[in-house]
C-alpha cells in the first residue's frame, strides 16, 4: 500500500470511523421517531450537541463519538425504562432514580448489573482510544485565540440547542400535544427533550403577607376534633380512586335502569356525596392522586404541574397521609401497576405513605385487575398490618375503567350489555358506553363487597371513593349531550363524583353544589372527626368561604391570600 494511503488512513481513519458511528447513532435514535418533524427535531439537537462538543474538545472524532453516543445511550435508557418500568424516560429520572430508586430498580434485574459494569469499563476505554488517535483542531492558533474561538463556538452552538428546545421556536409543533400523548406515544427522544419546558413549575399568584395574615390567622393553631379522642379510637380510613369513573345518568340518552348504579346513591351511611370537579380529562390520573392527597390542584403550578409525581411530589411538605401519620396512623398504598410506573413509589413516599404495595407484590396482573381483585388484595394487606390501637389509612387505586372502551365489540360483553342499550346512540358511542356500563356494574358489586368488609363491623371506619377523571371514549364523549343544573354545565368535561360513608355517627358534613377534588382531603379529615393542622384548617376555611371550590372560587383575591398563607407562611410546598 502506498505511503500516502497509510498517512491518509492514520490521519483520517478515526474521523471516518467517528462519522460512520454518528450516522449509525442518528439511524438508531432520530430516525426511530414516528413523525418526520420529530426526526428533524432530534437530528437538529444531535448536530447542535456535536457543535458544542466540537469546540469544547477541539477534536472532531471525539465530538462525533461522544455526541452520537450520548443520544444512543439516551435512547437505550428510554427503551430499558419503558420495557422494565412501563413509563417513558424523563429528565427528572436522572435526579429521582439516582437519588432514590436506581439501586433498588437494578436489584430486580440482575442482568442489568452486568450490563452496567460492562458499559462502565468499556466506554472509558473506547473514548480514550478515540481521543488518543484524534486530530486536534485550532493547533495553528495562539493559545489565547484558540480558547476564545472554542468558548465562542460552544456558546454559539449551545444557543442553537436552546433555540431548538423553545416551545415557540422552530420546532413548536412537537410541543403541541397533550401530556398523555407525550407520556404514551413512541417519540421517546422527542418527548424527553420537550419535557424540559413542560416540567417548569410556576408558583401561583399570591397576595401580600398582611392580607394573608388578616384572612387566615384564625387557622394558625389548627382546629380540634369535634369529639376529643385518643389515637386508639380514631377510625380507619379506606380511600378508593375509581379510575375514569363518572355518574352516567347525567347523559341525556343514559335514561335506562343500567345507568342508575348504587355506587352513586346515598344511603343511611352516607355522610357526603355529589359532583366532583377534577382538573384533568381523558387521562392524567396521577394529578388527581396529587390533588386528593395534598389538597392542591396541579394546575396552580403551571404546565409543570401535569408531571406532579416527578416535579411536585418531592417538594410537598404537608399532605393528608402526613397529617394522618402525625396522628398515629399507619398509611398504606395499594397500587395496580408496577410501583415505578410514572414514579409512583417515589411519589407516594413523598406524599407520606409508610407502606406501598404494587401489582407484583400483591400477586396481581398489572393493568388487568378488577376492582374486586384490588379490594380483596387491600383487605388482605389490611389484615396483615392492622394492629390493636393503631388506626390505618388505606389508599387504593383501581384500573378497571381505564380506556380505551372500544377495543372489543358489544357482542363480547356480558348480558345485558351485549346489545345496544341506549336507543339512538351511534355505533361507536354505543360500544364505548356499553363497555363502560358493564365495567361500572362490576365496580358497583365490588364496592358493596368493600363496604361489607369495612363498614359491617364494630371498628369505626370511613370509606371514601371518587372518580379521578372522565374517559374520553376515543374523543367522542365531549359531544355527547348531558344534563347538569345551571352553573355546572361549564364544567361538564371535568365532573365526576365523590362518596363519603362511615359506620359511626359523626358531625354532619357540608353539602356543596360542586366540590373541588383538592378539597376532598379536608372533607375526609372532617368525616373521620380528626384534629387538623394549620394547613388543613386553612383548607377547611377556604372550602367554607368558596362553597366547595378552589381555583374557581368566586373570590379570587381570597385564593391569592390563601396561597400566600400556605406557601409563604406554612411552607407546604418548598
Amino acid at each position: 500500500m502506498p505511503q500516502s494511503s497509510l498517512r491518509f488512513l492514520r490521519r483520517s481513519g478515526p474521523w471516518l470511523f467517528a462519522a460512520c458511528f454518528f450516522v449509525f447513532c442518528i439511524s438508531m435514535t432520530a430516525l426511530r421517531e414516528p413523525a418526520l418533524l420529530q426526526q428533524a427535531f432530534v437530528i437538529a439537537l444531535m448536530v447542535c450537541a456535536f457543535g458544542v462538543l466540537l469546540f469544547a474538545f477541539a477534536r472532531p472524532a471525539t465530538a462525533l463519538v461522544v455526541s452520537g453516543g450520548l443520544f444512543l445511550a439516551l435512547n437505550f435508557l428510554s427503551v430499558l425504562k419503558l420495557r422494565y418500568l412501563d413509563s417513558p424516560l424523563m429528565p427528572a429520572d436522572f435526579i429521582y432514580y439516582a437519588r432514590s430508586s436506581l439501586l433498588e430498580t437494578l436489584g430486580h434485574y440482575p442482568h442489568l448489573w452486568m450490563l452496567t459494569l460492562a458499559v462502565g469499563v468499556l466506554t472509558p476505554l473506547a473514548l480514550w482510544a478515540v481521543w488518543r488517535f484524534d486530530r486536534r483542531m485550532l493547533s495553528h492558533m495562539t493559545r489565547r485565540r484558540a480558547w476564545a474561538t472554542r468558548v465562542g463556538g460552544v456558546a454559539l452552538w449551545a444557543v442553537a440547542f436552546w433555540v431548538c428546545l423553545l416551545p415557540n421556536g422552530p420546532f413548536a409543533e412537537v410541543h403541541a400535544k397533550n401530556v398523555w400523548e407525550k407520556l404514551s406515544d413512541d417519540a421517546q427522544i422527542t418527548n424527553f427533550f420537550v419535557n424540559f419546558s413542560d416540567s417548569d413549575v410556576q408558583m401561583p399568584e399570591m397576595a401580600d403577607d398582611a392580607v394573608a395574615e388578616q384572612d387566615w390567622s384564625a387557622t394558625a393553631s389548627g382546629f380540634p376534633a369535634a369529639t376529643p379522642r385518643t389515637p386508639e379510637n380514631y377510625p380507619d380510613i379506606v380511600q378508593v380512586l375509581e379510575e375514569s369513573t363518572f355518574n352516567p345518568s347525567n347523559f341525556t340518552q343514559c335514561n335506562i335502569p343500567e345507568c342508575r348504579v348504587g355506587l352513586f346513591k346515598a344511603d343511611a351511611r352516607t355522610r357526603a356525596t355529589g359532583p366532583l370537579r377534577v382538573h384533568t380529562f381523558g387521562g392524567g390520573t396521577w394529578v388527581s392522586e396529587f390533588a386528593t392527597l395534598t389538597g392542591m390542584p396541579q394546575d396552580i403550578f403551571g404546565p409543570g404541574g401535569m408531571y406532579a409525581p416527578y416535579v411536585l411530589a418531592p417538594h410537598v411538605q404537608d399532605s393528608l397521609p402526613r397529617q394522618l401519620q402525625r396522628l398515629g396512623y399507619l398509611t398504606v398504598a395499594i397500587y395496580p401497576t408496577n410501583g415505578a410506573f410514572l414514579n409512583g413509589r417515589n411519589a407516594y413516599t413523598a406524599y407520606g405513605f409508610d407502606q406501598f404495595y404494587d401489582a407484583g407484590q400483591l400477586g396481581l396482573e398489572e393493568w388487568e385487575e378488577t376492582d374486586t381483585q384490588m379490594f380483596t388484595a387491600a383487605k388482605r394487606v389490611y389484615d396483615k398490618v392492622k394492629k390493636p390501637g393503631q388506626p390505618v389509612f388505606v389508599m387504593i387505586l383501581t384500573l378497571a375503567q381505564h380506556g380505551p372502551h372500544d377495543t372489543d365489540p358489544i357482542s363480547s360483553l356480558p348480558a345485558p350489555f351485549n346489545k345496544g342499550l341506549l336507543k339512538g346512540l351511534p355505533t361507536r358511542e354505543s360500544v364505548n358506553f356499553n363497555t363502560y356500563l358493564s365495567n361500572l356494574h362490576n365496580s358497583d358489586v365490588a364496592m358493596r363487597g368493600l363496604e361489607h368488609d369495612f363498614l359491617d363491623r364494630a371498628q369505626p371506619t370511613v370509606i371514601v371513593h371518587f372518580g379521578d377523571h372522565q374517559p374520553s371514549f376515543s374523543g367522542l364523549i365531549r359531544e355527547m349531550p348531558r344534563t347538569w343544573p345551571e352553573g355546572l354545565a361549564q364544567y361538564k368535561d371535568y365532573l365526576t363524583y365523590y362518596m363519603i360513608k362511615s359506620n359511626f355517627q359523626g358531625a354532619s358534613l357540608p353539602r356543596y353544589p360542586l366540590l373541588d377534588i383538592a378539597m376532598l382531603p379536608s372533607m375526609v379529615l372532617q368525616a373521620a372527626d380528626l384534629p387538623t393542622d394549620p394547613y388543613f384548617s386553612a383548607a377547611i376555611a377556604l372550602r367554607t368561604k368558596c362553597n366547595g371550590l378552589y381555583t374557581d372560587c368566586a373570590q379570587p383575591g381570597l385564593v391569592k391570600s390563601y396561597h400566600a398563607w400556605v406557601f409563604d407562611r406554612l411552607h407546604v410546598y418548598q
